[in-house]
């Protein structure tokens, strides 16, 4: 298919994805893990007869739900809004396959939503087994979500034998879908302990605090080794040429990689000789900063994540320039603007008139679905000093000089031209950039 899409020529679509996306992955995880927090931490204080725990647990409700109802219901929306512009055709490719699938996790996401809301409000309204049973189905309906939603996102990087049988249950059931539910149930539990630990603040007296601390920090010891087995394994499931990416073959992945790990590391030290071992040293200060170290782990490995599956969108299947795996030959034969269909040239015959201009759109076409023209990602400096014959090389042997980047498909004269393009962003008039939003085409 051949959608027109939205290109975000300051952030680049792929930033404004990942943005909007690693801010719901904190309020997402949040509300997995955060949910059997509060009900665990509810039926301890009733054993223990701790009043001002359970206080701490009924005000802590107020704050879950409004981070992980309202936030996250914005934020989910804004994935959708953005991924459906920026590349409507990587997201029709998942809705259609897994149709079955995005329905039944609304079925858990509507779950979750009562379960929460009911939770919140029957606090000393019901028997305290009554309201333990609603935070129980709430932590129920928010796993069963993340488990759906892993088999969709972990498909996107190991399709496996769906790229042969288009099945349903073999794109859903990938290598790495196993492996991805242990790592976010990970991050969901360290999560949980960050965010208690932030509103811990208010608990009275000092030994009901030191209970409270040392209950939020023991969460990380199940996250720590879901984190481990998960990411062993899943380290082991990518594909070659992700792995290759993560440790050394592009440095952005490897920096986000490595930020994830040390900071992980890090945290569950602090977590377990500071506050497991030593409650009474908890403070806010520390609290936060803990809290930050955490979203900073969790954003780098998303970041991570994201980037290893380059140059694919959906690996093996459709290129990031949403030109699909398979028919390079083919458009190379046929021309790259005779098949698209929303190009916005009157005639798609190249002549040296419009040599300068073809260049132009086949850059938004095939470029600009990664790269922008003065903001993050700038092709500028990366063709500065080229002239036009070196960049009509390098586009010739494009994704093997960088195998992180699709092939150049097209004819000798459309490689041409795209390559006059890129060497005029070295003339000084060529530096101003175009408008922060524009529609344009994609194929």
């Amino acid at each position: 298919m051949n959608y027109p899409f939205w290109e975000v020529s300051t952030l680049g679509g792929g930033l404004l994805i990942a943005i909007v996306a690693i801010l719901h992955t904190y309020v997402a995880q949040f509300a997995v893990g955060g949910g059997f927090f509060l009900v665990l931490a509810e039926r301890r204080a009733r054993r223990e007869r701790d009043m001002a725990m359970l206080d701490y647990v009924r005000e802590h409700t107020r704050f879950f739900v409004l981070v992980t109802l309202v936030l996250g219901a914005v934020t989910g929306a804004g994935i959708w809004f953005t991924v459906a512009l920026v590349n409507p055709q990587a997201t029709s490719i998942l809705i259609r396959s897994f149709v079955w699938g995005w329905a039944i996790e609304w079925v858990f996401f509507i779950l979750e939503i009562t379960a929460a809301l009911t939770y919140h409000a029957t606090w000393d309204r019901v028997s305290p087994k009554t309201h333990e049973l609603v935070g129980w189905l709430y932590g129920a309906g928010a796993w069963l979500s993340l488990a759906v939603i892993a088999g969709i996102t972990s498909f996107m990087l190991t399709p496996g034998r769906w790229l042969e049988t288009r099945s349903f249950w073999d794109g859903f059931f990938n290598p790495s879908y196993l492996p991805t539910v242990l790592m976010r149930t990970g991050v969901s539990f360290a999560l949980a302990c960050l965010y208690g630990l932030l509103t811990a603040r208010k608990v009275v007296p000092l030994e009901s605090r030191d209970r409270l601390v040392r209950y939020c920090a023991g969460w990380l010891f199940p996250a720590a080794a879901l984190l481990v087995v998960g990411g062993l394994w899943y380290f082991q499931t990518i594909p070659e040429s992700s792995r290759a990416m993560l440790t050394g073959g592009a440095v952005a992945m490897t920096l986000a990689f490595a930020a994830s790990l040390v900071l992980s590391a890090v945290l569950f030290a602090a977590g377990y000789f500071g506050l497991y071992r030593n409650p009474r040293s908890y403070s806010v200060p520390l609290a936060v900063l803990l809290l930050v170290m955490g979203l900073l782990a969790t954003g780098g490995g998303e970041f991570a994540r994201e980037g290893v599956r380059k140059p694919y969108i959906l690996y093996g299947y459709l290129y990031s320039n949403n030109v699909y795996a398979g028919q390079e030959q083919l458009i190379r034969q046929q021309g790259f603007l005779t098949t698209a269909r929303w190009a916005r040239l009157d005639s798609h015959e190249i002549t040296a008139a419009n040599l300068l201009e073809a260049g132009e759109e086949i850059y938004r076409f095939q470029c600009a679905s990664c790269h922008t023209l003065g903001g993050y990602n700038d092709v500028t400096p990366l063709v500065a000093g080229w002239p036009r014959e070196f960049i009509e090389f390098q586009l010739q042997h494009l994704n093997t000089v960088k195998p992180y980047m699709p092939p150049f498909v097209g004819t000798p004269m459309e490689r041409r031209a795209l390559a006059t393009f890129l060497a005029s962003l070295n003339e000084p008039q060529a530096q101003a950039t175009a408008p922060a939003v524009t529609l344009a085409s994609g194929y």
